[in-house]
């Protein structure tokens, strides 16, 4: 049985609607994109690779802030 790991086929969606110009894009095709990325990182956000990404941030947030002062 072949199956299809649901953050991988949202990433999939949001590369391709990205990837179209800018210009085409209605505010409802936006808004559309947004909720989207939304629901992908909401499921990303627990695993392993969402706190990553959040350590990742957070280190870079703290380097602007150092540099700042």
């Amino acid at each position: 049985m072949l199956t299809i790991n649901v953050v991988v086929l949202l990433a999939f969606i949001v590369v391709l609607r990205l990837r179209r110009r800018t210009e085409a894009r209605s505010r409802s095709d936006e808004k559309l994109t947004v909720v989207i990325v939304l629901a992908l990182g909401v499921l990303i956000a627990p695993t392993p690779v969402g706190h990553g990404i959040l350590d990742l941030l957070t280190q870079l947030a703290n380097g602007v802030t150092r540099a700042g002062q």
